[in-house]
């Protein structure tokens, strides 16, 4: 508040006149008077004022809108200008505290506010100052001479102030025009219909367990509130993370430290998961000169350069057609080391090769071994397949990244020591184009890891220079491999001949029984143990064995799932003797979670959240339980990274089944992908069991780290943890796009903004 400007009082003595003391006083009255009429003016003024200021919108259980404000009732254009809706009924902040004093540049209104109240102030406390100097025994013409000059002075100021603030109004509205100007194309910003209220959260019984009573809402929503009104959003502390990595850290692969104390790096260990002790919370740096992320499809051809900044593939790989540096883009031909001249003639020249592959019926979930920069995978969505692509972060720089960027569904990982995070015999089809991996050494270690995730009767499609090439080396390897996949009893089923690209592809078909392993004359590779469970996948070290096949009619595996897209939304044939993870019979629970999603998504998401569906491609489902939010988002074009947790019932199975695709993962540690890796982050009921066991922060700063900007996290949790998450994404200058909550459960969805704090935090573990 500025303070008034008072003349100095010197200590001269005056005469007291009558008559000038009868002047000063009929002067003070009228000062009295003017002050009282413009106390009243900027009191007005001021109430106008508050209403510009941000509104706390609220949907309430019945669905009607209030609005709440400590100034009382106000116009219906005091809605926040951005449209989305704001819900607080059960969460209380002091928003025009903290926010203010730690957001400042985002409370433009505030700041408008209170400049013109400063210039009030000033305006009443020079009025008191002349009041004061009014009884000081002044000369009648010095006294309405420095009165003049007071009046002019101020009114100077005011309109001044005027000025100033009408010039941020301009600049404000300018902003908010060009805002909209870019988020145009965003869908209506409104609340949920009234049909989707009542689908929005009834579908964790099975989570929370029986129903609380009102007594224990009550508590615990007194006791959220509570804790939303005290706590201070200045105590989540943010750096940005210095490490060797920069803008590309992974902390669970760039642990430097542990890398140096391997005994061995033979069997790749040291591109195999190490991860630090503790999970950092630092955020991880932008690359100079970010774009937002180009739009599918043509994110497939081409992507921004600085995004990605490696030219080191494009150098090495560019005369195959890989990926190219064209200008301000990564362009990407759609070629490879196998097929030069294009994967879409490629993919056709396998089908060709074996008609029963049956691209996008029966051969609809690929895994793509050393993937390269996924091209392979990026054009069989033609063919209504989907391609998990991996690759291990090496020396070609960026592959997994670029694949990423461009839309197309990639992990990093490696064929090492451990098994890969995928349930058994999930796979219809497993591809390798030149993948480079010794699959012959040690016994076959690593085919049969393959073995182990591909479905019994799915195809191994292994199109590399051994097959087609005659010189001394390759033709060992064709050899060893030849006697290797015989005593794995695995069929040469055809060797097609692409004469245009001059290569070769050997398919193989794995057996559907188990007669060949038992009419073997020898028992290598050896049968694994009963005891050994094929679907234990999370940190298990890689055995030289087999597995039977499921044989039994209510076995996983004894049979082929439905053709695409029939499989998708029919419960799996050996799911009907379970109990579903929601208490009902499992084919019912399975059903009934697939009709909520498509409720939920249709009314609420699709709609509600004033997200641009059009910008959206990479998703990940953090917690997917039976794969029913990325399958209600089928007809999208987008493709969804379905996590089950190591801690939660596991589910990966079935939604293989379905004709989708997901992996295991602990969300202690840190995701095996690149920073900025999706567009869209879905989280159901995750966080409040993962406060149990991992610290918080650092699994929003692992969310922060793989969501690009711009990019959105919806979640649905208990109110208590949407309250707590929601003051952490205000700490990192998030915009809350939505907030609402319903008896004790809550949906809270936020977009990553571009802030990045000032001070850094130096991560030894990751420092060369």
């Amino acid at each position: 508040m500025a303070q008034g400007k008072y003349s100095r009082v010197d200590g001269r003595k005056y005469s007291s006149y009558c008559s000038t003391i009868s002047i000063l006083v009929l002067v003070a009255f009228c000062l009295l008077a003017i002050w009282t009429s413009m106390s009243s003016t900027v009191r007005v003024q001021n109430s106008n004022l508050i209403s510009e200021e941000p509104v706390k919108h609220r949907i309430t259980e019945n669905g009607s809108e209030q609005f709440e404000d400590s100034s009382g009732a106000l116009p219906k254009d005091s809605i926040n200008g951005d449209g989305y809706t704001r819900n607080d009924q059960n969460i209380a902040h002091t928003e025009s505290g903290n926010i203010a004093e730690e957001n400042q540049e985002e409370v433009v209104t505030k700041e408008s506010s209170d400049s013109e109240r400063t210039v009030s102030d000033e305006a009443q406390d020079k009025k008191k100052s002349n009041a004061v100097e009014g009884h000081k025994p002044l000369k009648t013409g010095e006294s309405q001479d420095r009165m003049k000059q007071e009046e002019e002075a101020l009114s100077e100021t005011v309109e001044e102030a005027i000025e100033n603030n009408q010039d941020k109004h301009l600049e404000k509205n300018a902003a908010d025009n060009d805002k909209e100007n870019q988020e145009s194309d965003r869908g209506p910003h409104e609340v949920f219909p009234a049909g989707a209220q009542s689908e929005l959260l009834n579908e964790t019984t099975t989570q929370n367990g029986a129903w609380s009573t009102q007594a224990l809402e009550s508590q615990n929503e007194k006791e959220s509130q509570k804790l939303s009104r005290t706590k201070d959003h200045s105590g989540y502390s943010w750096k940005i993370c210095k490490t060797t990595a920069g803008p590309d850290y992974i902390p669970c692969l760039d642990n430097l430290q542990a890398i140096r104390k391997l005994p061995s790096m033979s069997h790749y260990e040291h591109r195999e998961r190490h991860c630090p002790d503790e999970a950092p919370t630092c955020l991880v740096p932008l690359p100079k000169g970010y774009r937002q992320t180009i739009q599918w499809p043509k994110s497939r051809e081409k992507i921004w350069y600085y995004n990605v900044p490696h030219t080191k593939l494009a150098q090495v790989k560019g005369h195959q057609n890989w990926v190219k540096v064209t200008g301000e883009y990564l362009t990407f031909p759609g070629g490879g080391t196998q097929f030069i001249n294009g994967a879409l003639h490629y993919i056709d020249f396998i089908q060709k090769s074996l008609p029963d592959i049956s691209w996008g019926k029966r051969s609809r979930v690929i895994l793509d071994v050393g993937c390269g920069v996924a091209s392979f995978g990026g054009h069989l969505f033609e063919r209504d397949v989907l391609a998990m692509s991996f690759a291990p972060k090496d020396e070609h720089e960026a592959q997994v990244q670029f694949a990423l960027e461009r839309g197309i569904p990639a992990i990093l990982s490696v064929m090492g020591t451990k098994r890969l995070s995928f349930p058994s015999a999930v796979f219809d089809l497993i591809h390798c184009a030149r993948c480079r991996v010794p699959w012959h050494i040690e016994g076959g270690k690593l085919l049969l890891e393959l073995n182990r995730v591909l479905r019994p009767g799915g195809y191994f499609v292994w199109s590399a220079t051994p097959v087609y090439r005659k010189n001394p080396e390759d033709s060992g390897i064709w050899k060893a491999m030849s006697k290797l996949t015989k005593s794995m009893c695995w069929d040469l089923v055809v060797i097609g001949n692409d004469k245009l690209d001059g290569v070769r592809a050997a398919i193989y078909r794995k057996p559907t029984s188990n007669e060949c392993y038992d009419k073997r004359p020898q028992n290598e590779p050896p049968l694994c143990k009963e005891s050994d469970d094929p679907n234990a996948a999370w940190n298990i070290p890689m055995q030289a064995c087999m597995h039977r096949v499921p044989v039994k009619a209510s076995e996983r595996g004894s049979r082929w799932p439905e053709q695409w897209p029939l499989r998708l939304k029919k419960p799996p044939y050996w799911f009907n003797s379970q109990a579903g993870v929601y208490g009902k019979g499992a084919p019912e629970d399975f059903s009934s979670d697939y009709e909520h999603w498509k409720n939920v998504v249709s009314h609420s998401y699709l709609n509600g959240m004033g997200i641009t569906w059009s910008s959206v491609r990479n998703i990940m489902d953090m917690r997917a339980v039976y794969g029913g939010f990325a399958a209600a988002l089928k007809d999208m074009k987008v493709w969804v990274m379905n996590v089950v947790p190591i801690d939660s019932p596991d589910t990966l199975p079935i939604i293989f089944e379905r004709g989708l695709f997901g992996i295991y993962h602990d969300w202690c540690e840190s995701f095996n992908t690149y920073p900025r890796s999706y567009d869209l982050l879905h989280a159901d009921h995750l966080f409040s069991s993962l406060k149990k066991r991992c610290n918080l922060v650092a699994v929003v700063a692992e969310v922060d780290r793989i969501l690009r900007p711009k990019g959105k996290l919806i979640v649905r949790d208990n109110v208590e943890t949407i309250g707590e998450l929601e003051s952490i994404a205000k700490s990192l200058r998030w915009e809350i796009r939505l907030i609402y909550s319903k008896d004790n459960e809550g949906l809270l969805c936020v977009e990553k903004t571009l802030w990045r704090p000032t001070e850094v935090e130096t991560i030894m573990s990751a420092i060369a």
